[in-house]
């Protein structure tokens, strides 16, 4: 993400934050009202608590390919900008005397994360590792026979480090339990056209003169000041002076939400209690709402921002149709980021987020919820099944962080679809997303 970009969006999400709502969707706000962490979005650890049981696969058919991608995991934070920023706010006012006991209880927090951070920025953590371990275990539980004897694993990552590292925890887990298997591991500057390609042109456009109107006006509506510092801090004339409240209010709420995802999770997080619930909820909508921007079928941009990810989308056809034709087993794992995952998600029109709306307000409503799709971990599971290795036109089911999800496809055999009508579907958003691109390949 651009800095141009970031800073209208910190100054939004800010002024929600502090900011009220007019009529609270319980839906949502129950979520974050029973469990806080709901709000962190893209920051929230990947859970495997209460996932359900999959649907059997028809008679007769059994699975025999899996094609892949998933975010790296739990991370530090990438940018230390995250901590210092409220840290040194903390420190200068600790030092003039103007801070109250749960302001200084605020700097030792935030100390203790910098620390804990110093020289990691960005790196996977351990439970980053572990939530690529545990997904990879219930793959092979879950599709034993994709694992046989005889099958391939290849597993790609970006270049950033915490991606190769997930591809190692994967592929570790894989050969503990399946010795037998012949994994391939690669990371190649030859795979990023499709393993996290970026339009630079079209992500420029994202952000419009007319998205962005829409979204201030949204902010607005909601707009009041909060009393955090007034928490925190002892001197009120020192805030107006000397604290950008906005700033100051965004890097601590992400500071909070990022603990979850390191080894101070095992320790008490005050950080959480210094929002209320209508805080945290606030913060999630609009966040919410600029992962739409950015990443859906917004009209207010044009409705184009999925279509970055054409080539993945691309690949993901081609590789199913050689592992069909040469009656292959085995598994396509490719290691990357959100800013691919949701956009891919959002082009396979993947539980309905390929929606097309205006009115934010609705993004809740429909379960628009990028949360739920880039949680550190977060992944999508294509997993293809068939009578026998004869079949050219086998049966699919799609998983959304190992939940069963949907395509926007008829089928009288849901969860499951037919290969040969999701190929005409993919292939048909690639056109059309080539057609709005104004090119053809």
């Amino acid at each position: 993400m651009r800095t141009e970009q970031i800073r209208p969006l910190l100054i939004a999400i800010l002024l929600l934050l502090v900011g009220t709502t007019q009529s609270v969707a319980q839906s949502a706000f129950s979520l974050v009202e029973h469990d806080p962490t709901f709000a962190a979005g893209n920051y929230g650890a990947y859970s495997d608590r209460h996932l359900p049981h999959l649907t059997p696969a028809p008679k007769g058919y059994q699975p025999f390919y899996i094609s892949h991608y998933g975010r790296h995991g739990s991370r530090y934070m990438s940018d230390k900008k995250g901590y210092m920023e409220p840290y040194k706010t903390l420190l200068k006012a600790d030092s003039l005397g103007k801070l109250t006991a749960l302001g200084k209880m605020a700097l030792r927090e935030i100390r203790l994360n910098i620390d804990d951070a110093d020289n990691r920025w960005g790196d996977l953590t351990e439970l980053g590792k572990q939530q690529q371990q545990g997904i990879a275990h219930r793959m092979l539980q879950n599709f034993p026979e994709v694992f046989d004897d005889g099958a391939f694993v290849d597993i790609r990552s970006t270049l950033v480090t915490r991606s190769a590292l997930a591809m190692g925890a994967i592929a570790l887990q894989l050969v503990k339990e399946r010795p037998q298997l012949e994994v391939s591991m690669h990371n190649s500057y030859s795979d990023l056209w499709y393993m996290n390609h970026q339009n630079k042109a079209l992500r420029d456009k994202a952000t419009t003169r007319r998205s962005q109107k829409a979204l201030n006006a949204f902010i607005n509506s909601h707009w009041r000041h909060g009393q955090l510092t007034t928490q925190l801090f002892n001197d009120t004339a020192y805030v107006s002076q000397h604290v950008d409240v906005k700033w100051f209010y965004y890097y601590l709420i992400k500071a909070m939400h990022n603990r979850q995802n390191t080894e101070l999770r095992h320790l008490p997080n005050p950080l959480l209690h210094l929002f209320t619930t209508e805080d945290l909820y606030l913060f999630w909508r609009v966040e919410n709402v600029w992962n739409y921007i950015n990443s859906g079928f917004c009209p207010l941009n044009d409705a184009k921002q999925p279509y970055v990810q054409l080539d993945l989308l691309r690949k993901i056809v081609q590789d199913a149709d050689r592992v069909i034709i040469k009656r292959q087993y085995g598994a396509s794992l490719r290691v990357g980021h959100e800013t691919v995952l949701l956009p891919i998600v959002c082009l396979m029109g993947v539980n309905g987020y390929d929606l097309r709306t205006d009115d934010f307000d609705a993004l809740e409503t429909h379960g628009w919820w990028a949360g739920r799709v880039i949680p550190m971990a977060g992944n999508l599971q294509i997993v293809f099944y068939h009578k026998s290795a004869n079949d050219r036109n086998p049966l699919v089911k799609v998983l959304l962080n190992e939940r069963e999800a949907t395509l926007p496809l008829s089928s009288d055999i849901a969860p499951y679809y037919r290969w040969s009508d999701v190929r005409s579907f993919f292939l048909r958003r690639i056109a059309e997303g080539e057609s709005a691109l104004g090119f053809k390949r």
